[in-house]
């Protein structure tokens, strides 16, 4: 039986009631939403000992130091944030608090909803915190989308997140699990994306970020996670940013001689198509958690183990909870308008032209192969074996299903490869 939510107003209150909990808050982008929760909880003055929001970027500049690529959004600036703040509480109060005290810095900085402009939305929030009194900090830090209409709305999702990752911190240290899972209390699914977090310190050593990067995923904070090929997870819309994508799903339950072999054929047709475009292409494995899924519901230590053979062998990763193609899809075009090339063996196709896939879409399998086939799809389809004779007759495929494939074909978004 699941726990009750506890609200907002009840989480700022127990922390401040708490006369252990001290620190600031400090807040850029979307207003002071997360520090007008306690004070609003009341008692704030027994856990508040600044707030402040330098919105001008010279104000910021110094107070923080000047960011090298200019940007304030952004995860470097979050950690200067940290720093500096949490530093300046612990100089200025521990001398006079209690040595049992745990003192913590929390920040944000968002892009939230222009009042003239719509463009993409996002935040990074950390606290950097004593876990235990008198200990070196630990630090959790968060990139959130914001995915409601207007700025008030995502004020206040971000106000609702931030208590949730300060009540969170002090209360489920212990069980990262636990904190991811309360990170949505109290926010409707679809208002946020959480696509990366990360535990950081001495008391956080045992805990592998990686595996807790999988957990959004399984907790549905985020549709999908991405993984560079060097283990880390990083944020799609700087590593997929004007790249060309060649993406193949998989179960992966080994990295097979014939995946990579594929890869790279596909690769080389893909770089032809358009030699001069100056960014390189990405080539993506794709899981689905559901595929994945059972009586015993996800082990997320399976995934990882596949997602670290995949990364070793240089590929990015995307872990998904992503059923059908035209989702996967949909999720490539908020990254990059380039081209995208989907990598599939002859069984493959079925899923794709499975009209029981596309069930719940007002257009069904016609919305639903046009998401997938925009004008900037191509999908390149292998034989089981090199031997193999493909032919659009003998795809896996129902006859119904069969003119949509010779459609494709004949317009150049279906190339069956015969030349492996």
């Amino acid at each position: 039986m699941s726990e009750p939510v506890v609200s907002t107003i009840e989480k700022a209150l127990s922390i401040n009631l708490d006369p252990l909990h001290y620190g600031t808050i400090v807040e850029i982008g979307a207003g002071q939403e997360v520090a007008r929760w306690f004070f609003q909880a009341g008692a704030a003055a027994g856990t508040i000992a600044k707030s402040m929001s330098a919105y001008d970027m010279v104000f910021s500049d110094e107070i923080y130091g000047a960011s090298p690529d200019k940007r304030y959004v952004s995860r470097s600036r979050l950690e200067r944030m940290l720093e500096r703040e949490y530093e300046l509480t612990v100089e200025r109060v521990a001398d006079h608090r209690s040595e049992d005290s745990r003192y913590f810095a929390f920040a944000n900085t968002v892009a939230a909803q222009s009042y003239n402009k719509r463009s993409e939305c996002h935040g990074w929030l950390g606290i950097k915190l004593q876990t235990k009194p008198q200990s070196a900090p630990d630090e959790i830090i968060l990139h959130v989308r914001m995915l409601d209409d207007t700025n008030l709305e995502q004020q206040e999702a971000i106000g609702i997140l931030g208590v949730n990752l300060i009540h969170g911190a002090y209360n489920y240290a212990d069980d990262p699990k636990k904190l991811i899972n309360h990170l949505k209390d109290n926010i409707k699914w679809g208002r946020i994306e959480i696509d990366l977090i990360e535990f950081n310190g001495p008391n956080f050593d045992h805990i592998d970020n990686s595996l807790m990067a999988l957990e959004l995923v399984h907790a549905s904070l985020v549709r999908a996670v991405l993984f560079s090929p060097d283990g880390k997870v990083v944020i799609p819309s700087d590593a997929l940013y004007k790249h060309r994508i060649l993406a193949m799903r998989g179960k992966f339950e080994t990295v097979e001689q014939r995946d990579i072999d594929r890869f790279t054929h596909a690769k080389a047709r893909f770089e032809k198509r358009d030699p001069g475009i100056s960014k390189g292409i990405i080539s993506l494995a794709e899981m689905s958690m559901s595929s994945l899924a059972n009586e015993e519901g996800v082990d997320v230590n399976t995934f990882l183990s596949r997602v670290n053979q995949l990364c070793e062998a240089g590929y990015h990763v995307l872990i998904s909870e992503l059923y059908r193609y035209f989702r996967v899809r949909q999720f490539l075009a908020r990254y990059t308008a380039e081209e995208v090339a989907l990598v599939s063996g002859a069984r493959g196709v079925k899923d794709i032209f499975q009209e029981e896939n596309y069930e719940g879409l007002a257009g069904g399998v016609l919305e639903g192969l046009g998401q997938t086939f925009t004008d900037k799809t191509i999908a390149y389809i292998y034989p089981v074996d090199n031997k193999s004779q493909l032919r659009i007759s003998s795809l896996p495929v129902s006859d119904s299903m069969r003119p949509l494939v010779s459609y494709l074909h004949d317009n150049g978004q279906i190339e069956l490869v015969k030349d492996f």
